[in-house]
């Protein structure tokens, strides 16, 4: 019973890019946050930061006084500000909230232990609507008025993409982007302030392609990996989405010595019947669908309705039940998606990984388990789940710089970060050696199906014939290269 309980909630840990990129898919009802502005400390302090701040120099010339650049700021030999911008109320507060409350829980644990260096971290929010010149004009404020250390889980495609450059240029440190565009990837960037750790499109992009290749389920007994010179069908959106998934896919087919095996169909609403009649005339063995949720529906659908029975890889943020039409699926149509998160663990406790247990620790320690007056249970939430690890990638590099003895500057923490592989919770890893700025670049692989076991609503009784409707794990977390190789 227990193990179809974890099928379940494995379905929305894909959901975070794509809700905080545009889509419309919420998670469990979250309650709001009505202040534009908040500033939490540790354990139940909630209080304005009073931070000190190396003011900028000047330097005299002839005719001209030239500010030095900023070495560091937010941070005092008590306390390290930091901040984020983000959509806590309207139509995307189901995931500004609990993201934040992941990231204020972390906070909480690392505070409740002395902090960094004797340093407690406070957390400065303000609420952008999921607006870009408000996600803008808060980050400008952050930065300049409130002189933060970090940006902790950047939020939205529509506030990352505005703030980047600005980013870029004043050199503060961003930690984790809630988003997954293109203009996150830097392959070869030292010392880049910008820091993603979700997966980037063209990573997942890359991985689709890899695995369209590479699994063996081809041939007439469905063992065989792709044979060179058969097809690969890709239906993509022109949306930033769609086109970052693209890229990925053709920088992975060249890759993989199979440009002339990949083809190419551009959708809108009206045109997905199109694009599936010329794949299916064009005779290929797989299709990926760039897109994501609402289009990823419209497309199985058109497939289903065409009869058109080849195998289906798309990206994570469709790990999502809701999108697929049960009476239309078809199992000699296999779907299949990547998932950045693991949480399974046949071994662990009721089939989940300590990592996940370590989670849920967090969280309820923080007061988000349900029993606190005020605060949500967000122990089972894909959303909180972003917000517990982009603090947790944060905090991981200012221990770095208090075990190198060095003082924490922002040339000082880049370093820290560059220095070595990050283990990811209930993840993969992330690097950021050599100036690699693209994310998590490992991925495991979920199956869309139908199960019998037992209903895990009927505590009482044991059954042995209840469907479960979910996405499985089939593959573990694998990096492309792995993929590759298989």
């Amino acid at each position: 019973m227990k193990r179809l309980v974890l099928i379940g909630f494995m379905l929305v840990l894909g959901l975070t890019a794509v809700a905080c990129g545009g889509a419309t898919t919420a998670a469990t009802t979250a309650a709001t946050t009505t202040a534009a502005a908040t500033t939490t400390a540790a354990a139940t302090t909630t209080a304005a930061a009073t931070t000190t701040t190396a003011a900028a120099t000047t330097t005299a010339a002839a005719t001209t006084t030239t500010a030095a650049p900023i070495l560091v700021q937010g941070v005092t030999d008590t306390t390290i500000l930091i901040g984020n911008t983000a959509a806590t109320t309207g139509g995307f507060a189901t995931v500004g909230v609990p993201f934040n409350a992941g990231i204020e829980a972390v906070l909480k644990q690392v505070n409740d232990a002395g902090g960094i260096d004797g340093r407690t971290i406070i957390f400065t929010h303000y609420d952008d609507t999921f607006v870009a010149s408000t996600g803008l004009t808060y980050t400008e404020r952050l930065v300049e008025e409130d002189e933060v250390f970090a940006l902790v889980g950047h939020f939205g495609t529509p506030t990352v993409g505005t703030t980047l450059e600005y980013i870029q240029e004043v050199g503060v440190p961003m930690v984790y982007a809630a988003t997954g565009i293109n203009a996150l990837y830097f392959a070869e960037s030292v010392a880049n302030p910008v820091m993603a750790v979700q997966p980037i499109y063209m990573t997942d992009g890359r991985i689709m392609a890899a695995r369209a290749v590479q699994e063996e389920i081809y041939g007439e007994t469905k063992d065989q990996p792709l044979a060179a010179g058969e097809k690969v069908g890709v239906i993509y959106t022109n949306d930033d989405v769609g086109l970052s998934i693209k890229a990925g896919i053709e920088i992975e087919a060249e890759i993989l010595g199979r440009t002339a095996d990949f083809s190419y169909q551009s959708v809108s609403s009206y045109t997905f019947n199109t694009a599936v009649i010329m794949l299916r005339a064009a005779g290929v063995k797989a299709v990926i669908l760039a897109m994501n949720q609402e289009p990823f529906g419209y497309a199985l659908n058109a497939m289903s309705a065409q009869a058109f029975n080849v195998p289906v890889f798309s990206s994570y943020v469709n790990a999502d039940i809701t999108v697929v039409d049960h009476y239309k699926y078809n199992e000699n149509r296999p779907i299949y998606v990547n998932a950045w998160l693991d949480i399974f663990d046949p071994e662990g406790l009721y089939g989940f990984a300590q990592s996940y247990w370590d989670f849920v620790a967090t969280m309820t320690a923080a007061g988000y388990d349900g029993n606190t007056v005020g605060k949500a249970n967000y122990t089972a939430n894909s959303f909180a789940m972003a917000g517990y690890i982009a603090a947790s990638v944060f905090v991981e590099g200012l221990y770095r710089v208090e075990t190198n003895e060095e003082a924490l500057t922002w040339a000082s923490y880049i370093a820290a970060m560059e220095e070595s592989a990050i283990d990811i919770p209930m993840g993969g890893v992330v690097d950021f050696t050599g100036g690699k700025r693209w994310g998590i670049a490992s991925m495991a692989l979920m199956q869309y199906g139908f199960t019998l076991g037992d209903n895990p609503a009927t505590l009482d009784v044991t059954e042995t014939d209840f469907v479960t409707e979910a996405f499985a794990k089939v593959r573990p977390i694998q990096t492309i290269e792995e993929i590759e190789g298989n």
